[in-house]
């Protein structure tokens, strides 16, 4: 009896420390918003302003490689006075608040769930100017990177079965079950989607390795690797067409990370031999130096008279879930 009477209090005791628990936790509403879009909380004084300005050039800087200015992010200006309740839910906000104290926070999940918060202050105009700029790159990075994570999470909701990709390349890739394979063969794959104003599109292949060696005209080399590929196995809508690399259009080209892996990272303009179809591309060239060769991976849009923002955004966002092998 005296056994039973003992475990009968332990369990209550547990359970009285879990509803205690339980109490003091916060709970916190799942965040909300269109992405690649920033709740700016700013006097209107301060965003009419110079901190207005720098907030701007930070999160309004322009995406190279389309065809039109687009900026790395809309923004929603909000007075503090009026941000609270449903306000504060957004996926991503940027604060700016005036205290003694210099200082630039990122923080997670502050009023909802997923979120990134990034929190400036200073005691001035000036002071809160500077740490803006100073720390531009790494703002920017803070909600891309948040971006990425909630673009990813639901292209992950319906996934396309990649199987036939993996068997033939070793590279597995997530793409949502909107795209379908338009054209493939043992070292090449074209993927398609239909969208209102024209197509979002990716290609994969291999090349050797021995088909690009880094030095200061590898940019050359890739501009003409996606020309003889785009004249092999992406037709225009008319006899003889093929979609070649915009020349007047000086493509950007930068040094990254894919995979774990060195990668060469090409954004620039396409268009379409002997036919009118134009649209931005974004070319990775991954070094799969373990398999001797290079696994590239590119996506390209068609949508004219619209802007293309974000649907580069998710096309990046696909690609960088790419897994070799």
């Amino acid at each position: 009896m005296k056994n039973v009477f003992l475990i009968a209090l332990i369990v209550g005791l547990i359970f009285s420390c879990g509803d205690e628990k339980s109490k003091n936790q916060k709970i916190i509403s799942a965040s909300s918003g269109n992405l690649n879009n920033v709740s700016v909380v700013v006097d209107n004084d301060m965003w009419s302003g110079s901190v207005g300005e720098a907030i701007r050039n930070t999160l309004g800087v322009i995406i190279d490689g389309l065809p039109q200015d687009e900026p790395m992010f809309s923004m929603n200006q909000i007075p503090p006075s009026v941000f609270s309740g449903f306000v504060t839910k957004n996926r991503t906000v940027f604060k700016v608040e005036t205290n003694s104290k210099i200082s630039l926070s990122i923080l997670e999940d502050v009023y909802a769930k997923p979120q990134r918060v990034v929190v400036v202050s200073g005691p001035t105009k000036e002071a809160i100017v500077n740490e803006i700029t100073k720390n531009a790159s790494k703002i920017v990075n803070a909600f891309k990177n948040e971006e990425l994570k909630e673009k990813r999470r639901r292209i992950n909701l319906s996934l396309h079965n990649d199987k036939s990709i993996e068997d033939k390349l070793g590279v597995s890739i997530k793409f949502p079950t909107a795209y379908r394979i338009a054209k493939e063969d043992k070292s090449f794959f074209w993927i398609r989607k239909d969208i209102k104003t024209g197509t979002m599109n990716l290609m994969i292949y291999e090349l050797p390795y021995k088909a690009i060696k880094p030095s200061d005209s590898v940019v050359n080399t890739i501009i003409k690797i996606r020309d003889s590929i785009g004249e092999k196995y992406i037709p225009g809508p008319t006899e003889g067409s093929y979609m070649i690399t915009e020349n007047a259009y000086t493509p950007f080209h930068f040094k990254t990370i894919l995979d774990n892996k060195a990668t060469l990272e090409t954004k620039g303009l396409w268009d379409v031999k002997n036919a009118f179809m134009s649209g931005p591309f974004i070319n990775y060239a991954i070094d799969d130096k373990a398999n001797n060769r290079w696994v590239v991976v590119e996506g390209f849009v068609f949508a004219p008279s619209v802007e293309k923002r974000d649907y580069m955004f998710e096309l990046e966002a696909i690609i960088k879930s790419i897994n070799l092998k």
